[in-house]
């Protein structure tokens, strides 16, 4: 698996490559902005784990289930105290 993750308050992503499992991996996927993060182990058991970036190739298979939300609007929105785009989740009318 080659991955490419962005750490916790970094700028940029770190890249590795190596046979990693996903333990886990959670987010938003939407057409306003998706936002997924991801956790990977090693052979030793070491976890590692930050923001998804674009140009992972997974080595074997990914099971993951998308689950579709209508009530709820998932938007990203720049927040004035940092340059993040944080999430912002509306009801839908």
């Amino acid at each position: 698996m080659d991955c490419h993750i962005r750490f916790a308050n970094q700028t940029e992503g770190s890249k590795g490559s190596g046979h990693f499992e996903i333990v886990s991996l959670t987010g938003i996927v939407s057409v306003n902005g998706s936002h997924i993060h991801i956790s990977i182990g090693d052979d030793s058991g070491k976890t590692i784990g930050g923001h998804l970036l674009n140009g992972n190739l997974v080595y074997t298979t990914a099971e993951i289930i998308i689950q579709e939300e209508d009530e709820l609007i998932f938007n990203r929105e720049t927040d004035e105290t940092n340059r993040w785009k944080e999430l912002k989740i509306q009801k839908r009318i």
